[in-house]
C-alpha cells in the first residue's frame, strides 16, 4: 500500500514538471480525444433529456397509449448514462495504468507550493493581467482545478445518484439498486435524490459553457489549445 502511495505521489510530481513516467504516444492521445467527444455527446443527450424528465414535456394530442415520447426520452437518457459511465470507468483505468499526465484530472497537488503559484499565474492571465502562458504538456492549473471539482467529482456524483434512481425503478433485486441503493440511506426521500441529481445537471452545464469559452479564449490568445493543433 505504501509503495502504491509513493508511486502515485511521484506520478503527480512528475506531472507538475511536465514529465512523463512511461512516455506518451499518438494513439493514446487519439483515444483521449475520442473519450472527450464521446463524453460531450453523452452529456449533451443527458442534459437535454434530463431537463425534459425533470420539467415534463408538452401535452400530446390523442390517447396516452398512442404515444411513447416520454419512454423514448427516458431510453435515450439511460443509454447515454451507460455510455458516460463506461467511458468514465475506462478513463479511471487509464489514469491508474497510464503516464503521469493521465491522472491530472483525478489528482490535484494542493500540497505543492508551485501549484498555487501556477494557479495564481493562470488567474492573472485569464484576467488579462499577464499574457505569458505556463509551458508544459498538461492542463494549466486553473483548468486542472476546474476539471477535478466541476467535472470529475460531479460526474462521479451524477453516476452514483443516477444509477440509484434507475435501480429504484428497476426494483430492489436489480444490480443497480444492490450496488447504489445505499444512496437512499443518505436521502430517504427519493425526491431529494432527484433534486440533487437535477442540480448536478446545472453544474455540468455551467462547466461546459466555461470550458468551451476557455478553450476558444486560450486558442485565440496563445494558439496552443486543441483547435489550433494539426
Amino acid at each position: 500500500m505504501r509503495d502504491r502511495t509513493q508511486k502515485f505521489l511521484a506520478a503527480a510530481d512528475a506531472a507538475l514538471a511536465g514529465r512523463s513516467i512511461r512516455g506518451g504516444a499518438a494513439h493514446l492521445y487519439a483515444l483521449v480525444r475520442l473519450w472527450h467527444w464521446a463524453n460531450a455527446a453523452s452529456i449533451l443527450v443527458l442534459s437535454l433529456t434530463g431537463y425534459l424528465i425533470g420539467t415534463g414535456t408538452p401535452a400530446i394530442w390523442g390517447k396516452a397509449s398512442g404515444g411513447f415520447l416520454f419512454g423514448y426520452i427516458r431510453f435515450a437518457h439511460f443509454s447515454a448514462g451507460y455510455v458516460l459511465s463506461a467511458g468514465f470507468l475506462l478513463r479511471i483505468y487509464w489514469a491508474l495504468m497510464g503516464n503521469a499526465h493521465a491522472m491530472q484530472i483525478f489528482c490535484v497537488p494542493l500540497w505543492r507550493r508551485c501549484f498555487w503559484r501556477e494557479l495564481h499565474h493562470e488567474i492573472r492571465r485569464y484576467s488579462f493581467l499577464t499574457v505569458e502562458p505556463e509551458r508544459g504538456l498538461r492542463h494549466n492549473r486553473l483548468a486542472q482545478l476546474a476539471m477535478f471539482f466541476m467535472f470529475t467529482q460531479t460526474i462521479t456524483f451524477m453516476v452514483v445518484t443516477g444509477f440509484a434512481l434507475y435501480g429504484q425503478g428497476a426494483g430492489t433485486d436489480s444490480w443497480q439498486y444492490k450496488v447504489f441503493g445505499w444512496v437512499f440511506s443518505l436521502w430517504p426521500n427519493s425526491q431529494d435524490v432527484h433534486t440533487w441529481h437535477h442540480l448536478g445537471l446545472w453544474v455540468i452545464v455551467m462547466f461546459a459553457l466555461v470550458h468551451i469559452y476557455a478553450v476558444l479564449w486560450d486558442d485565440i490568445m496563445s494558439r496552443r489549445s486543441f483547435p489550433s493543433m494539426k
